[in-house]
């Protein structure tokens, strides 16, 4: 793959699996944003391209460890997403959240700002778990039944755009809370509970943002050019 200033980081992400990596150490956002060209990117955030565009380089001439998703049938995508990121958040949100919980109560005088990452911890507990649900019970089965020629009962791009404007909203969610605990650095003083609650928040965030690039920037636009060739 050439990589241009003008190429896209969802294009750069989806072809090449490696570049992932990349983009995670430079910071760069590959899921929500990933739709604008790595030039503007890289002029926004002071970041040398060709520094980058090398590093993806090299990058790909490792090991390959990364399925390339945009190769494989669609129900297995799906299946992966659920196998890898659906299931595994159904059991780290509660968890997640009992600590915050805890960390805001007991040490809330010390630290105020433990109140707002429980406020955060649980909207955004509220808002995934019942977004995944909706992807579950009504826009992953449309996009198998596309897949095996059965015409879904309704078009899909609007399921889309509203699942893709909810990843946005769980990003804004992601983006305050790394702004809040001051990139999940934990006070000096610390327990280990404040510092489990966010270490796993980073977690969190890192595999978050691997499963919206997989719907973004994989699933969804697949998805959309089958639908829109079968009813061509």
């Amino acid at each position: 793959m050439t990589i241009t200033d003008t190429t896209t980081i969802s294009d750069i992400a989806a072809a090449l699996p490696s570049s992932i990596r990349v983009f995670q150490r430079y910071g760069v956002d590959f899921c929500c944003g990933g739709k604008k060209p790595l030039g503007i990117v890289c002029r926004e955030r002071n970041l040398d391209f060709a520094e980058i565009a090398a590093a993806i380089a090299t990058s790909t001439a490792g090991p390959r460890e990364e399925r390339d998703w945009s190769q494989e049938p669609l129900g297995t995508l799906i299946s992966h997403i659920l196998t890898t990121y659906h299931e595994p958040l159904r059991e780290e949100l509660p968890r997640l959240g009992t600590m915050a919980a805890k960390v805001a109560q007991v040490h809330g005088g010390k630290a105020p700002a433990f109140e707002r990452v429980r406020v955060l911890v649980a909207e955004l507990a509220t808002d995934l778990l019942a977004h995944m649900q909706k992807e579950e019970v009504v826009l992953f089965p449309a996009i198998d039944a596309n897949e095996a020629s059965v015409p879904p009962t309704f078009p899909i791009a609007g399921p889309i755009a509203a699942m893709e404007h909810e990843h946005d909203d769980a990003g804004a969610l992601l983006a305050e809370l790394r702004a809040v605990t001051e990139d999940y650095e934990p006070p000096p003083w610390s327990c280990a509970t404040v510092r489990a609650l966010y270490h796993g928040l980073a977690e969190l965030e890192s595999a978050m943002h691997v499963h919206v690039h997989l719907e973004n920037n994989v699933l969804f636009p697949r998805a959309l050019r089958l639908a829109a060739a079968a009813n061509s």
